[in-house]
């Protein structure tokens, strides 16, 4: 049973999240987010890679006021992480906040929840209760001996039954660690416990590389399994970077159709041309097309037209030079330098028949 489709359904600012709506990307700025100039440039450049929410830290009521005035400059939905201080989450709901992201049990008494419950509440503010295996409940560590799925869980748990006290129900949940094999089990243990979508994302995953292999094995571990809803890739790197990860994943899981489809063969002995050069200038090139279209570079004639066939566009080396085709059909041989410029022009010249 595909569990993406059957959990509840929340809207963050006209996100549809969960009950079968697609598999949104989020990412969170780096900015000083009272820095509303820096703020704003930057969620419009996430925004512009692809992302469909935007996560903003406020850790301060400078940062909470600030939220009116770039929620008037940007147009893509904005969440306010908040830890510790509930007056926070309310001043961001005041302002006009699209989801907060909160961890009830650590804002104090339980009268600060239910106000944060209810200011949500009269405003459909859904909230995301975050759940992390570094910062588990002594008592939870002290009965399972250690971060565990059960554990995880149980804790999620305990933070839902807290919201349902004082009649909030719009919820989405988070149980990230920093290990795949837990956060895949964890997550798979909260999506038979829970009706409620679930974020998806491996924790302090660290840089580009090692954070994207990991994020990929286990945020699309879960998602070609029907369970999550919508992902973060968390990546100590330029916070656009992980929208393009983010959604590199859900388009290799088969769960982001259109736009363009990269393929390029790996190097060999046969290959004499520069290969890693010329893919990596045309998948920069194509990457923001909006074209549902294959496009191939392949690295000699022998592989080339034959295993890319089904590629729209593309192109296939030989020495010092290359042949253009599309659909399998060579269109002509070209020097090397030239092959980038011919792949795209043809690509360009189709897209404005």
């Amino acid at each position: 049973m595909n569990k993406r489709d059957t959990v509840r359904q929340i809207s963050v600012g006209g996100v549809a999240v969960g009950g079968g709506a697609p598999v949104s990307v989020q990412t969170m700025c780096n900015t000083k987010t009272w820095d509303v100039e820096a703020t704003v440039a930057q969620i419009r450049a996430m925004q512009a890679a692809g992302a469909d929410i935007v996560r903003l830290a406020i850790p301060d009521m400078e940062a909470a006021r600030a939220v009116s005035a770039i929620k008037e400059q940007v147009t893509v939905p904005l969440v306010a992480d908040i830890h510790f201080d509930y007056r926070l989450a309310l001043e961001a709901a005041w302002r006009g906040i699209d989801k907060i992201r909160i961890n009830p049990g650590n804002i104090g008494a339980e009268e600060n929840v239910k106000a944060v419950a209810e200011a949500c509440r009269r405003r459909n503010i859904p909230i995301r209760i975050g759940v992390n295996a570094g910062s588990l409940e002594k008592k939870l560590l002290e009965k399972y001996g250690h971060p565990c799925a059960q554990a995880m869980v149980e804790s999620a748990k305990g933070h839902v039954e807290l919201l349902n006290r004082y009649d909030f129900d719009d919820i989405c949940l988070s149980l990230k660690t920093s290990s795949v094999p837990l956060t895949i089990e964890t997550y798979r243990l909260a999506a038979e416990v829970f009706p409620y979508p679930l974020h998806l994302g491996v924790t302090e995953t660290g840089t580009e590389y090692n954070g994207t292999i990991q994020s990929a094995v286990g945020i699309g571990t879960l998602l070609s399994e029907g369970i999550g809803n919508t992902i973060r890739v968390s990546l100590t790197a330029d916070p656009v970077r992980e929208v393009s990860a983010g959604i590199a994943i859900v388009k290799a899981a088969g769960l982001r159709p259109g736009g363009v489809r990269f393929v390029s063969c790996p190097t060999c002995g046969r290959t004499e041309i520069d290969l890693i050069g010329l893919a990596t200038e045309v998948e920069n090139r194509v990457r923001n097309m909006p074209r549902d279209i294959t496009v191939a570079v392949m690295g000699c004639i022998v592989n080339g037209p034959g295993e890319a066939r089904e590629a729209d566009y593309g192109i296939a080396g030989g020495k010092g030079k290359g042949i253009l085709f599309q659909k399998g059909q060579v269109l002509g041989t070209y020097p090397y330098e030239e092959l980038c410029q011919r792949l795209i022009d043809l690509i360009e010249s189709d897209g404005n028949r």
